[in-house]
C-alpha cells in the first residue's frame, strides 16, 4: 500500500513538474530575431511602418513586417489571437470602449500622429450653407460617431448635453436648429457617401485614401491641440517589454518619422510628439 502511494504522489509530482515547464516555457521572452509583425490600416499607418520599415529599421536592428488590414475591426481580435504582434490604426477612446466589450486585453505604448476628422461636402462650401433636413453622414463606431457629433457641435451646427463627451449618441444632442438627418455607415464607406449625402464627416485616413486632402478639402477639421484621438501602437498585454516593440516604439517617436509626417501630410496628418 505504501508503495502505491508513493508511486502515486511520484506520478504527481511529474505531472506538476511538466505542467509547470509548460506555463514557463510560454513566458519566455519574444525571440529579438523574428521579425514583429505589425497590423495597420493602409493610410497613414501603413505608410509609416512601411516608411520605418524601409528606412530606418536595419539600423536600429529591427526586422519589421507589415500587414495592412481595410477592415480595422479585425486589428484588435487580430492581436489578441496571435496573427499579428501589434497593431497601429486607433486611438484611445476607440481602444477603451474596445476593452470595455471584449476585455481589457490590450495595451497602449506609444502616442504617433493625429489625423484630424473633417466635414466634406461636394454640395456645400460652407456648413452655413447646408439645408433644413439636410443628410449628414458618420462614422458607425461609438468613439468616431461621438466625435463626428463633437465636431459638429463645436461648430455650432448642434449642442450637445456634455460638448466634451467622448461617448455622445444622437440621444445626447438636445439642439439642432438645422434639422440635419445623420446616416451611421462604416468609416471606409463615409468618402463614396459623398455622392448623395450633402455632407459627410470621414476619417483622416480614409479621406486621403479617398484622394481628398483634409486640410484643403474639408470644409472644418478638428483642431490638434488637446485632441484625445492621437493614434498609437498597440500590443498583447505582457508584450510592452518586447525589445522589438520597444525599438519600434522609439522609430514611432524618431525626428525621421516626424519629418516624414510634416513633409508627406502637409498638416493632413499632424505628429502628436
Amino acid at each position: 500500500m505504501l508503495k502505491k502511494i508513493t508511486l502515486v504522489l511520484s506520478a504527481a509530482a511529474l505531472a506538476l513538474t511538466a505542467a509547470c515547464g509548460s506555463d514557463s516555457s510560454s513566458d519566455k521572452p519574444a525571440d529579438p530575431s523574428k521579425a514583429l509583425v505589425v497590423g495597420a490600416t493602409a493610410t497613414p499607418q501603413g505608410d509609416i511602418l512601411n516608411y520605418i520599415k524601409s528606412d530606418l529599421a536595419d539600423k536600429a536592428g529591427l526586422k519589421l513586417e507589415v500587414k495592412e488590414f481595410t477592415d480595422y475591426t479585425q486589428l484588435n481580435p487580430a492581436v489578441e489571437d496571435g496573427q499579428i504582434d501589434a497593431n497601429y490604426f486607433q486611438h484611445k477612446p476607440y481602444l477603451t470602449e474596445y476593452s470595455a466589450q471584449h476585455g481589457d486585453k490590450l495595451a497602449w505604448t506609444v502616442d504617433v500622429h493625429v489625423e484630424p476628422l473633417g466635414v466634406y461636402s461636394k454640395k456645400v462650401t460652407a456648413l452655413t450653407d447646408l439645408k433644413d433636413g439636410a443628410t449628414v453622414t458618420i462614422p458607425n463606431d461609438p468613439t468616431n460617431g461621438a466625435r463626428a457629433l463633437k465636431l459638429l457641435a463645436d461648430n455650432g451646427l448642434i449642442t450637445l448635453k456634455d460638448p466634451a463627451s467622448t461617448t455622445a449618441t444622437e440621444r445626447d444632442v438636445t439642439a439642432n436648429a438645422k434639422h440635419l438627418k445623420f446616416k451611421a455607415l462604416d468609416a471606409a464607406q463615409l468618402p463614396r457617401s459623398l455622392e448623395d449625402a450633402d455632407a459627410a464627416v470621414i476619417n483622416g485616413n480614409y479621406a486621403l485614401a479617398a484622394k481628398l486632402t483634409p486640410a484643403k478639402d474639408a470644409i472644418v477639421l478638428e483642431k490638434a491641440e488637446g485632441n484625445p484621438y492621437a493614434n498609437g501602437l498597440v500590443v498583447k498585454k505582457g508584450s510592452e517589454s518586447d525589445p522589438r516593440v520597444e525599438k519600434l516604439d522609439t522609430l514611432l517617436h524618431s525626428p525621421e518619422v516626424k519629418k516624414f509626417i510634416t513633409d508627406k501630410y502637409q498638416g493632413s496628418v499632424l505628429s502628436a510628439f
